[in-house]
C-alpha cells in the first residue's frame, strides 16, 4: 500500500499538529516507529531537529533518526541504510526548490521512490508536503530576496499528479497564497488541491482522506472552467474517498 500524508501547515514545537502527527503514526502500523526527518529544506536547521525530537521523540515515543543533506556528501550506502529502514520519512518545510535540487543530486529522490513502493509513509509538512505532487506552489524564491520574488511552481516527485498549494490560508511575507494560486491553476489548468494550516491530506493508493487539527482548517480541490477558477471543499468527514474526485477536476 503507498501512503502519503501532506500537511499543509502548523507549529510542531505548538502541538499544533498533534491529530496528524498520531494519524502518521497509526498510519505506520508500527508499535515504535522509525521515523527520519528529513530538514533539507530548513537549510538542516538544528533548531529544528530538535523541536521535531521533542515531539517525534520524547512526546509521542518514535526512534527518530535524522538525514542531514547539505554541508556534507553522504554516502550512497548511508543514505540507503537511512532511508531504506525507515518506517516513516517525514519532510521539513522550508526552500522546495533548494530541497529538490539537492534531493536529484544525491539520488534520494529515487530511494524515496522505492520505500514509497514497498509502503513507508512519507509524510512531511508545506515544502514536506508539495514534494509529493507533481507541482505544488512554492515561495522557494522569498529564500532569495526579501522583497523581489514570487511564488513559483516547482516540479515535485509526482506521486500525486496534481499541482498543490501549502498554507492556502495563509501568507508568506504579507503576500496571500489563496489569490496568487488561483491565478496560478487558471493559467496552468488542473488538477490542483489546496491546504489550509493545521491540516492534511492523507492519500492510501487510489484514495484519500482529510485530516485537520483544528476546527474549520480544511482541503479543496480547484479547476479551471470557461475562463474561471471553481473551487471546493474537500469532504472532512473521516472517511476515505476516491482519488478520481481529485485527479479527475483538471481543466
Amino acid at each position: 500500500m503507498r501512503k502519503i500524508v501532506a500537511i499543509g501547515g502548523g507549529v510542531l514545537r505548538d502541538g499544533e499538529t498533534d491529530a496528524m502527527d498520531r494519524f502518521i503514526l497509526d498510519y505506520s502500523g508500527a508499535a515504535k516507529p522509525r521515523v527520519l526527518f528529513v530538514p533539507t529544506a530548513s537549510s538542516d536547521s538544528e533548531e529544528y531537529v530538535e523541536a521535531f525530537n521533542e515531539v517525534y521523540g520524547a512526546k509521542l515515543g518514535c526512534d527518530v533518526d535524522v538525514l542531514y543533506l547539505l554541508g556534507r556528501d553522504p554516502s550512497a550506502d548511508e543514505l540507503a541504510e537511512k532511508v531504506l529502514s525507515a518506517d516513516i520519512v517525514y519532510v521539513g518545510g522550508g526552500n522546495t526548490l533548494k530541497m529538490m535540487r539537492r534531493w536529484r543530486r544525491l539520488g534520494v529522490d529515487r530511494l524515496v521512490a522505492e520505500v514509497w513502493d514497498k509502503g513507508t509513509v512519507l509524510c512531511g509538512v508545506s515544502a514536506g508536503a508539495i514534494c509529493w505532487f507533481s507541482h505544488g506552489h512554492s515561495d522557494s524564491m522569498s529564500f532569495y530576496s526579501d522583497d523581489d520574488w514570487k511564488y513559483v511552481a516547482v516540479k515535485g516527485m509526482g506521486f500525486v499528479d496534481a499541482l498543490a498549494c501549502p498554507h492556502y490560508d495563509s501568507d508568506t511575507r504579507g503576500v496571500p497564497r489563496r489569490e496568487d494560486f488561483r491565478r496560478m491553476v487558471l493559467k496552468r489548468g488542473g488538477p490542483a488541491v489546496a491546504i489550509d494550516n493545521d491540516c492534511a491530506i492523507a492519500f492510501r493508493d487510489d484514495s484519500y482522506q482529510v485530516v485537520s487539527a483544528r476546527a474549520g482548517a480544511g482541503a479543496f480541490r480547484l479547476r479551471r472552467e470557461r475562463g474561471a477558477i471553481v473551487e471546493e471543499p474537500l469532504p472532512n468527514n473521516g472517511e476515505w474517498s476516491p482519488i478520481s474526485e481529485i485527479l479527475n477536476s483538471g481543466g
